[in-house]
């Protein structure tokens, strides 16, 4: 009698139970005892009436194949936590035919459980439609990874694996069946896993970015692509659970660099503005629903002992175990080439930098005694679990241009600019650092040494080991060594491709990293650590995002998933605007884009990129006057960008101001000599020059011809201040002012001149109040316009407090009329805060 039908039968059925049950497992004795397979009824195998039972005790005997099958994952002695999700194992099988699994879980003790299973094929990646554009693509595996068969034990079979194999070794075989031969076992492969006794307990904070590097409307490559900025996400993911959810979006910032205090209660993140300064940095106590204003903000730029003219973005930042206190890198110089190549889009690390740290009980910036040696690069500092100590990274400094001037082409080009780091350790000391000393095992190993992490017992230092440079380099691995120095030794969990941005759970026996090795979309893995030292193989952390977008920078926090909720960030709203502006700059659609860098400024009216963009549309739609301002302010807070600077002097040609173009060309020429179409801006503004001088000439002679029109030599004191000729400008203007009293355009004038001249010798502050109450009086009300002028000159006569008090009635008024000229009144307001007069800035 032929039984091979009924159990070829019984083979599809029980697959076709599976896709029925939901992911059930009905050849699980638990969850679903007395099924046909499992029960005593004779069915298919080399002798008639063999039950399928007997094939399981056959196979459990040893009467199978012990090769032809491969697991793939998860890795062979891989610790699992007790609370974590199901993982889903891959193997291959090298013998055609097979159709069919048998999963044998055997225990130390006690019976094993049996799982007959189709070995489904991987399944579909799963994307985000939004995050692709032209510099990436999806990503669908080597064919080997596509291949694979997989399985997924049941939530309810999951537990008893993690349950019988807490400290004892689980072995999971795989045995192979065909259906020409239903009964005779083909394959078998196995791997052994363990789950630990160690929870977790605790989520994982991380950014779920794009990769979409991309070019900027200069042709400027950068990291992310301007328009996908707001695609980035902040996760929070409780591993217990099968997926993570997100906190925070949308928000159109870095916000990369973000840690957390010891006790979970405190969070410092990276944040670009308000102001546009990359250098800001929010440090607020956790809330369910946390909301970052302005007053949580402050930036690393109000280092006092920043260098002039230079701007820091506070590298690495690092909140201290109690929350009080952030160390981060401040001075830096920065090696940095971006790549359109999504899968490793960049290389940047710093080669100049000094420590700082920022205290919230004074709120003051501090550069660290000892880490603060301007010869030497130190950054990505930690705190040890006491927070007596840091653990940083430091190697000589040097400029970040190469002496050859070459960059490279792709991450580890050998013409990347060399830069080995060692790790030091140095005392806190409450802010009063010490000696710092290298640790041995993790310094002077002829490789560059970074991203150090200490873990929570303060026995154990984990970091990443590279050829060159620091972040996200393909050939880094994770080493570890004793705190104290020692034998350094290669971690286990590494992987091929890409190993960093680690993170230790509270209790210290877990270490989350992420790797590319896999996908070029980077993602996250989980090692267990023992009190040795000792760690495990890799797990996946699955789910963790679709499957075209990467996991940046996880870190544990130490509370409750229910504990941080949602985050919004109002301080940085204005940046969302300033997104769409730039966008329908893009589209040449300047009267839209003006209005939202007008929304811009209601959040904040000194973001110094959107006072650039600013002043970019109103010269597109003939508002010369008006751009300059803003060129101006960006130039005087953007001194590194030269385009600033280009467009002063490109509007003060086409305003006429033939002085102020020339200067501000030279300048640009000196600072930058190879600028494009510098040489023609300066002959032009030269032919200018000349053409004006004939003009003032003319003037002159008509002012001679009618020397009692004030009007005329109003006119002719602005063709003299064109040609940068101030103090003969000044001299007709005040005969202007006395031939017209009455004029209120000729004593504002004045008023401005007589109190913000560059000149301090044709500066006089008290003749400027009397000028602008003159002015004041003969017009109706009180025009914020006048108002700025007696501003001006209340400042310059040293009356500061009557200087603000008309400063913010002006402000009142200008944020009724308009948000972009408020902008600018906020921008003098601040500077009569400080006790500062205003002056009309210098092309400098």
């Amino acid at each position: 009698m032929n039984h091979t039908k009924p159990f070829r039968l019984a083979v599809v059925l029980a697959i076709l139970f599976v896709a029925a049950c939901g992911g059930q497992d009905p050849a699980d004795p638990a969850a679903a005892s007395g099924h046909p397979l499992l029960g005593e009824r004779p069915e298919a195998g080399p002798d008639a009436g063999e039950t399928f039972g007997g094939v399981i005790r056959r196979v459990a005997a040893g009467d199978a194949p012990a090769t032809g099958l491969t697991v793939d994952y998860p890795l062979d002695e891989s610790i699992f936590p007790p609370d974590f999700v199901a993982p889903t194992f891959l193997w291959h099988d090298a013998a055609d035919g097979v159709d069919t699994w048998l999963v044998t879980i055997a225990f130390a003790t006690g019976e094993p459980l049996h799982v007959l299973v189709p070995g489904s094929p991987r399944r579909e990646p799963v994307y985000d439609p939004m995050a692709f554009g032209e510099t990436n693509e999806p990503y669908l595996g080597s064919e080997y990874q596509r291949s694979a068969r997989t399985w997924t034990p049941t939530a309810p079979l999951w537990e008893q694996i993690r349950t019988r194999s807490v400290e004892a070794t689980a072995t999971v075989s795989f045995t192979g069946f065909a259906a020409a031969k239903p009964a005779r076992p083909v394959t078998r492969g196995e791997v052994r896993i363990t789950t630990s006794r160690d929870p977790v307990g605790a989520p994982i904070f991380y950014r779920d970015v794009p990769l979409m590097p991309g070019a900027g409307r200069e042709g400027k490559i950068q990291p992310l692509d301007p328009a996908a900025t707001d695609l980035i996400a902040w996760r929070l993911r409780d591993l217990s659970k099968p997926e993570s959810r997100v906190v925070l979006r949308s928000m159109p910032a870095c916000g990369n660099c973000h840690s957390f205090s010891r006790d979970g209660k405190t969070l410092g993140m990276d944040v670009d503005g308000p102001h546009g300064d990359k250098g800001m940095y929010a440090l607020t106590d956790i809330e369910p629903d946390l909301v970052i204003g302005t007053d949580d903000v402050l930036t690393w730029n109000s280092f006092s002992g920043k260098p002039e003219g230079h701007t820091t973005i506070g590298f690495l930042s690092r909140v201290s175990p109690d929350g009080r206190t952030v160390v981060s890198t401040v001075n830096e110089a920065l090696y940095v080439q971006n790549f359109l190549d999504y899968r490793f889009l960049q290389v940047f690390y710093p080669t100049r930098g000094i420590l700082a740290f920022y205290s919230r009980d004074d709120g003051e910036i501090r550069p660290l005694p000892g880490a603060d040696d301007p010869a030497y690069v130190h950054c990505a500092a930690v705190w040890t679990p006491d927070g007596r100590d840091l653990v940083f990274c430091r190697a000589t400094a040097c400029d970040p241009e190469p002496p050859d001037g070459k960059m490279p082409e792709y991450s580890n080009d050998p013409n990347e600019l060399p830069m080995k780091y060692d790790l030091y350790r140095i005392p806190f000391d409450g802010g009063k650092g010490g000696t710092p000393e290298p640790i041995e095992g993790a310094s002077a190993n002829g490789m560059s040494n970074s991203f150090p992490k200490v873990s929570p017992d303060g026995k154990w230092l984990v970091w990443v080991k590279c050829r060159n440079g620091q972040l996200m380099r393909p050939d880094g691995r994770l080493w570890i060594v004793p705190l104290e120095g020692g034998e350094a030794r290669q971690m286990r969990c590494n992987m091929e491709t890409m190993n960093s941005w680690h993170s230790f759970s509270p209790n210290g026996r877990w270490m989350v990293f992420t790797s590319k090795t896999h996908t070029p979309y980077t993602q996250a893995f989980l090692t267990h650590i023992d009190e040795d030292g000792n760690d495990s193989p890799a797990i996946l952390i699955p789910n963790s995002t679709a499957d075209n977008r990467a996991v940046n920078l996880p870190e544990f926090l130490n509370a409750p998933a229910e504990s941080l909720q949602t985050i919004s960030v109002p301080a940085v709203n204005h940046h969302a605007h300033f997104v769409a502006a730039e966008r329908l700059m893009l589209e040449s659609k300047f009267e839209e884009a003006i209005a939202y860098l007008e929304r811009t400024f209601e959040t904040d009216p000194l973001f110094v990129r959107a006072h650039h963009s600013l002043g970019v549309c109103l010269a597109q739609i003939g508002k010369h006057e008006e751009a300059l301002a803003h060129f101006v302010f960006a130039r005087e807070h953007m001194r590194d960008n030269p385009l600033a600077l280009y467009n002063v002097g490109v509007t003060s040609l086409n305003l006429g101001r033939s002085r102020d173009a020339i200067d501000a060309f030279r300048l640009l020429k000196k600072e930058h000599a190879d600028y494009p179409q510098i040489d023609e801006r300066i002959r032009a503004a030269d032919e200018q020059m000349f053409r004006l001088e004939a003009t003032i000439e003319r003037c002159r002679q008509d002012v001679r011809k009618n020397p009692a029109d004030g009007k005329l030599r109003g006119t002719f004191s602005d063709l003299l201040a064109n040609a940068g000729r101030r103090r003969e400008s000044l001299e007709h203007l005040e005969k202007a002012v006395k031939l017209a009293p009455d004029d209120v355009a000729l004593l504002r004038r004045l008023a401005w001149v007589l109190a913000t001249n560059r000149d301090p010798a044709l500066r006089n502050g008290p003749l400027a109040v009397a000028v602008a109450g003159r002015a004041l009086a003969a017009e109706k009300g009180r025009p914020v316009y006048l108002l700025e002028v007696m501003a001006a000159a209340l400042a310059a006569a040293g009356r500061y407090e009557d200087a603000v008090r008309t400063a913010e009635e002006s402000l009142t008024q200008a944020k009724k009329k308009s948000g972009l000229y408020a902008s600018l009144v906020q921008w003098r307001l601040e500077h009569y805060r400080e006790g500062k007069p205003w002056r009309q800035p210098p092309v400098r």
